[in-house]
């Protein structure tokens, strides 16, 4: 399951991070996002609707966009991992790192993607079984920083996310540092009222990797 899913990661490397507690804006970005060419989503955990509109999303996706794999992100407890499973959430992304969140997800055999600053807090998320980490905040660490830690992990995918731009030279400086995927937030959808626009915005984007 794992492997498969980092596979999918790494052919789509650039993955919307969004959440919105109307359900119809929710589904318009979602839709427009896989009419792109997105093909890795993360919804999160961070509004009243978070449980109700994963759900909806999930019906939606089994639906009419079968290839797409849906996660849910800000994952900070292990009963918040139990309810997203149970709606059978692709992946689980979570801003901390913590044992009771991972015994779950293993438990479950879902892919958890524990996020991490320091050498310390990777090798804990390794030792917890993790196969992908979230460097967060990425952009405050900056690239430099992720290229000389990815060395001493190379059993381990990293995702950044946090404040990264959406410049095509800054992602190609990601890429470029070995990370298998970028995730990026409302700064993805500047160009979403122009379809031609957003689609050919976010093939540039996945075609920086080489």
């Amino acid at each position: 399951m794992s492997q498969s899913i980092i596979d999918t990661i790494k052919q789509y490397p650039i993955i919307p991070i969004y959440y919105n507690d109307d359900i119809d804006t929710c589904l318009t970005i979602f839709n427009k996002s896989y009419e792109a060419g997105i093909r890795v989503f993360e919804f999160v955990n961070r509004g009243k609707n978070s449980l109700e509109n994963f759900e909806k999303l999930m019906n939606h996706r089994n639906t009419h966009a079968k290839d797409m794999l849906l996660g849910i992100g800000t994952i900070k407890t292990a009963e918040e991992a139990e309810s997203f499973i149970k709606l059978d959430a692709d992946f689980l992304v979570s801003p901390i790192v913590n044992s009771k969140i991972a015994k779950v997800v293993n438990h479950h055999n879902k892919v958890w993607i524990p996020g991490a600053m320091t050498p310390t807090e990777i090798a804990l998320c390794e030792e917890l079984e993790a196969k992908i980490v979230k460097i967060f905040p990425a952009a405050t660490l900056g690239i430099n920083y992720v290229s000389s830690i990815k060395p001493l992990f190379p059993q381990l995918e990293f995702i950044v996310t946090g404040g990264i731009s959406t410049d095509k030279n800054e992602i190609q400086k990601w890429f470029n540092a070995n990370v298998l995927a970028i995730g990026l937030g409302n700064s993805l959808f500047k160009d979403l009222n122009n379809d031609e626009s957003f689609k050919q915005s976010i093939q540039d984007l996945i075609h920086q990797r080489k």
